[in-house]
């Protein structure tokens, strides 16, 4: 009884953090579904943007204003990412990871700003002291101050802004070189262009769920994206193994990442309350993602129908 309590009281931190990470799966979504780029920029795209938000509002900046430097914070790296693989010829998953290792040191320096120390690993925030647009202290309250609320109006912002932006030209043009860059090229289209854009939105939306973050759990560390491209991709199998049948709508499947991502934080939250130690998630996370990565492979192989070859006789 003790142990449903408790899990019943958790689920509302478990959502809060599945709709945070959620806006980060979109991310991952762009460019892992739809540009067929591996990007592992996210992992220090997201803590750069909490880094530049939290910096910022203990500045006493704008807690908006500062979200939205942050937001660009990240489309700057997804741009550095976008001209090393396409100016520089360097391929994407590499230009990803040098862009990361790059910004390891970057955060650090970005969190010292105002500070005495050269570089700092984690940076504080407090609803107490700082002007905070959500925290994970109000998770459980009936009021306007719960963060679900607003995570919930961002989301679907976000969803409503890509919607539109993916059924524009340039939107259009993008999704063509995701599916055959050969054929977009052909078409006219400036596919190392509608890459780097890929890349942009992207991270901006990765930094944007690293902003909301350090806000939400109160602190931003150096390490806060370690492994978030694992998380992210994690949100967008579970989604998509679990609802593609159901949502073909566009602006469903990118809801369908952030229900991913609450799925994948519910269970780790179960996995967590039946006594599985913290410095395990790593694992567990990357057993849950080769799990659902095989699923359509076992689908095809074991449940599929054969087809028949050859054709009907006609009489």
């Amino acid at each position: 009884m003790n142990f449903l309590q408790s899990f019943v009281n958790s689920m509302p931190n478990a959502v809060g953090q599945g709709l945070i990470w959620g806006v980060m799966a979109i991310g991952v979504y762009i460019t892992y579904k739809i540009l067929d780029i591996a990007d592992l920029t996210v992992d220090g795209s997201l803590t750069t943007g909490g880094a530049v938000c939290a910096v910022l509002i203990t500045m006493g900046w704008n807690p908006w204003l500062a979200l939205l430097m942050a937001v660009l914070s990240g489309m700057l790296a997804g741009l550095v990412t976008g001209m090393l693989h396409t100016a520089c010829g360097i391929p994407a998953i590499l230009a990803g990871i040098l862009t990361q290792l790059a910004l390891y040191s970057l955060n650090l320096r970005i969190m010292a700003i105002g500070d005495d120390a050269a570089t700092k690993a984690t940076l504080a925030l407090s609803p107490d002291r700082n002007d905070l647009l959500l925290s994970s202290r109000y998770i459980r309250e009936l009021g306007l101050n719960n963060p679900l609320l607003l995570l919930a109006v961002v989301m679907v912002v976000v969803i409503g802004l890509l919607y539109w932006f993916f059924g524009t030209e340039m939107g259009s043009a993008l999704r063509a070189t995701g599916a055959n860059d050969n054929m977009a090229r052909a078409q006219g289209i400036n596919t190392n262009m509608t890459k780097v854009l890929g890349l942009v939105v992207s991270n901006g939306l990765v930094a944007m769920s690293g902003a909301l973050l350090a806000q939400y759990s109160g602190s931003n560390t150096i390490d806060m994206g370690r492994g978030a491209i694992v998380i992210g991709l994690a949100a967008v199998i579970i989604g998509e193994v679990l609802l593609d049948k159901v949502f073909t709508n566009f602006a469903l499947k990118l809801l369908s990442c952030v229900i991913g991502a609450i799925i994948y934080y519910i269970v780790i939250t179960l996995v967590l309350r039946l006594g599985l130690e913290s410095t395990d998630l790593k694992l567990l996370t990357a057993l849950v993602v080769a799990i659902f990565l095989s699923v359509p492979y076992w689908k095809g192989k074991y449940f599929s129908k054969p087809v028949k070859r050859g054709g009907s006789v006609n009489a």
